[in-house]
């Protein structure tokens, strides 16, 4: 299996480089067709990634399809396989646009301009890889040697659910947090920037610059993230080749779609009832998973992506009814 880590991991490298050294070789804001173009690149890579996952889980390709799963206690078949990842896609995609929102109020706080933005989260996406991966790897050696952690899991995500309901945008805001004071605490900072350098060298001391800041509340912002985003996927599959593809193209996704994103989902009124009924949802399924099993049958996870999907369209449909205001009588 070590080859299909390698392969996936080379092949994601090869993204981001052709990201950063052909089409954003120059810093500039990349505009809402840029933003769509690659949006529909990455979910295209998915869903090909998809087929690839189910032809190689049902020919044994790479040791993937060998092993049982910890969270179902089954082998995962090519059929199987493709429906955890993309279920497991869509939940990721799905939790992390609030991540987008409070990405745009770090932005806003620390007056980043629009041109350097991406460069930002291109370095964030790096970082994001090696904490998932981390996080990943610890979770989804529990899972496999203690399995009633999936009942912590679903707890810890229905306590959640119902806490996301209870708090505010202005909760959200980075402000002066703990991580910027220790920042300005063992290093000086420029008020200004610096061209997209990250640190400079002024009178022989190294001075980081807000995009340096920046990052590291992105990159902060995205660990607080995953602490509910991970324990999530853990209720469709403990597979970690599963979880961690699934969350890197969720990552993919979203960040290529910020800038498209960033300026909408202030619209979407109804994103955190959305993702706190996903939450919970989740929580339920890791709760009572042998009794949904038994109920539903093998087609669970079949049945989750699609109430994923529904939940968030509705969410969608609900927010752009309650922008339309009534004709005046």
């Amino acid at each position: 299996m070590i080859w299909a880590w390698v392969g996936f991991i080379v092949f994601v490298l090869l993204l981001l480089a052709l990201d950063l050294g052909v089409f954003n070789k120059n810093v500039h804001a990349p505009s809402m067709k840029e933003a769509i173009f690659f949006t529909g690149g990455v979910v295209a890579l998915a869903l090909v990634f998809s087929a690839f996952i189910w032809v190689a889980n049902h020919n044994g390709w790479f040791g993937l399809g060998q092993h049982v799963d910890a969270v179902d206690r089954q082998v995962n078949t090519g059929r199987l396989a493709a429906v955890k990842f993309l279920t497991g896609y869509v939940i990721e995609l799905s939790l992390s646009m609030d991540n987008v929102f409070v990405i745009a109020l770090i932005f806003a706080h620390l007056r980043i301009p629009l041109a350097l933005q991406h460069r930002v989260l291109f370095w964030g996406i790096l970082g994001a890889l090696v904490m998932r991966g981390a996080m990943i790897g610890v979770g989804a050696a529990l899972v496999a040697r203690y399995h009633w952690i999936l009942y912590l899991f679903g707890a810890f995500l229905v306590y959640t659910g119902v806490r996301m309901l209870f708090t505010t945008d202005e909760d959200d805001a980075p402000g002066e947090t703990w991580v910027m004071r220790q920042l300005r605490k063992y290093f000086p900072i420029t008020e200004g920037f610096h061209g997209s350098h990250f640190k400079v060298i002024l009178n022989g001391r190294v001075w980081l610059t807000p995009l340096a800041v920046a990052l590291v509340l992105v990159e902060t912002t995205d660990l607080i993230f995953a602490v509910d985003s991970i324990p999530a996927i853990f209720a469709i599959t403990a597979d970690p080749f599963l979880v961690f593809t699934s969350n890197v193209f969720a990552i993919l996704c979203l960040r290529s779609l910020y800038f498209g994103l960033a300026g909408l989902i202030e619209r979407f009124k109804y994103l955190k009832v959305s993702l706190a009924v996903i939450l919970s949802l989740v929580g339920v399924k890791m709760l009572a998973a042998k009794w949904l099993v038994a109920w539903i049958g093998e087609s669970l996870n079949f049945w989750m992506l699609g109430l994923v999907a529904g939940i968030l369209v509705v969410g969608a449909v609900g927010s752009g009814m309650g922008r339309i205001k009534p004709n005046a009588a």
